[in-house]
C-alpha cells in the first residue's frame, strides 16, 4: 500500500495514518494539501489518502468537504479520532517576549485563540498551510516572516532542535479532529453494528420545505443524521449542497431506501462511503426499521396480488 496525507511530517494526520494497520510501515508520502492529495489518489500515485474532515471545536473542515464532493469515484473506508494537543514551538534562543507573529494552520489558531489573546495579547497570527509546515518554516526559512509557530508534540520527534515554548496550548483540553482514509476502491467494508454512511447531497430547488424534503428521508426510516452542513456549490449565489453523515450502512435495508428516496428527490446525489465509526458506538435501528421489518412490508406488498404481480409493474 502506498499512502498520502496532509503534510509534512509530524502533522496529526499523519499521526492518524499511523494508526492504520501496516501504515508504520507501508510508503508515506506527504502533501501539500487536501485538494493535492486526492490528486495523487486520482493519478494512481497512491492507493489510499488521509485527510481531515471534521474537528470536535471548529465543525467541518471546508477544504476537505469541497474537495470531496469535487471528486469522482473516491470512496471513504475507515475513520480515526485523534485528540489534539498543541505545543508553541520557535527557534533555539526565542523567548516568548520576542514573539511578534505566530503561523498555523487555521483550525490549529481557532482552537488556541483564547490562550494566545491571553498570554500573548499582542501577537500577529499568519495563516500555515499546515500545523507541521509552519513550524518545519521557521528552520528552513532565515527569515519566515514569523517567530513562533504551533504544532502537534509528534513534530518534535522529527525536529526536535525545535525549542517548545509552551505545551498543551488548546483552549478545549477535549478537542478531537476526525480523519478520513479515502480510496478508489469500490468496495465497501462489511457492516459492524455501529456504522456510517457519508453522502453529498445537492439542494434540488431553493423554495419552502426543499430541505425537509431530504430530511424526511431519513427520519421517516429511523436512520439518524450525527452531521449535516450545507455548502456553497460554486455555481451561483444561493446554490448549496449538503454534506452529511447518517448512522447506518449501505447494506441495511433502511439506508437503502432512504438512498432512493433521496435520489428522487435529488438525483445529483453522492454515495461517498459506509465506513465502521471510530467510537464504536451502535446505530443498530428500532425494530420496526430493521431489515426483517423492510423484508416482511415486501412480502406483504406483494401477497395482495394473488396471480403474481401485474404486467404493469413487471419492469
Amino acid at each position: 500500500m502506498r499512502y498520502t496525507y496532509l503534510g509534512p511530517a509530524g502533522t496529526f494526520t499523519e499521526s492518524a495514518l499511523l494508526s492504520v494497520p501496516g501504515a508504520d510501515s507501508a510508503e508515506r508520502i506527504p502533501a501539500t494539501s487536501v485538494p493535492n492529495a486526492l490528486e495523487r489518489l486520482a493519478l494512481g500515485e497512491v492507493d489510499a489518502a488521509m485527510v481531515p474532515i471534521e474537528n470536535s471545536v471548529e465543525g467541518g473542515v471546508s477544504a476537505t468537504l469541497d474537495a470531496i464532493s469535487a471528486s469522482e469515484g473516491v470512496r471513504i473506508i475507515r475513520e480515526v479520532l485523534v485528540p489534539i494537543r498543541f505545543v508553541l514551538v520557535a527557534k533555539p534562543g526565542t523567548r516568548m517576549e520576542d514573539i511578534r507573529t505566530i503561523s498555523t494552520h487555521t483550525h490549529a489558531w481557532a482552537q488556541v485563540r483564547g490562550w494566545a489573546e491571553e498570554t500573548l495579547p499582542q501577537v500577529d497570527y499568519l495563516p500555515g498551510s499546515s500545523t507541521a509546515g509552519a513550524a518545519v518554516g521557521l528552520l528552513d526559512n532565515e527569515r519566515p516572516g514569523y517567530e513562533a509557530a504551533i504544532c502537534s508534540p509528534a513534530l518534535l520527534e522529527y525536529h526536535p532542535e525545535l525549542q517548545v515554548l509552551a505545551d498543551n496550548i488548546g483552549d478545549n483540553k477535549n478537542a478531537v479532529t476526525r480523519f478520513v482514509l479515502l480510496s478508489r476502491t469500490a468496495d465497501i467494508p462489511e457492516p459492524t453494528g455501529a456504522d456510517k454512511t457519508t453522502l453529498t447531497v445537492p439542494l434540488p430547488a431553493d423554495h419552502a420545505g426543499a430541505l425537509t424534503a431530504l430530511l424526511e428521508q431519513f427520519s421517516v426510516r429511523g436512520v439518524n443524521l450525527s452531521r449535516i452542513e450545507s455548502r456553497p456549490t460554486g455555481e451561483k449565489m444561493g446554490s448549496y449542497a449538503f454534506s452529511i453523515d447518517a448512522d447506518a450502512h449501505i447494506y441495511e435495508a433502511r439506508m437503502r431506501d432512504a438512498l432512493r428516496g433521496l435520489h428522487r428527490v435529488a438525483p445529483e446525489i453522492k454515495f461517498l462511503g459506509s465506513y465502521p465509526r471510530a467510537d464504536h458506538q451502535s446505530t443498530a435501528p428500532s425494530a420496526i426499521h430493521s431489515d426483517e421489518a423492510f423484508a416482511a412490508a415486501h412480502a406483504w406488498v406483494e401477497s395482495l396480488f394473488p396471480n403474481g404481480r401485474p404486467a404493469a409493474l413487471r419492469r
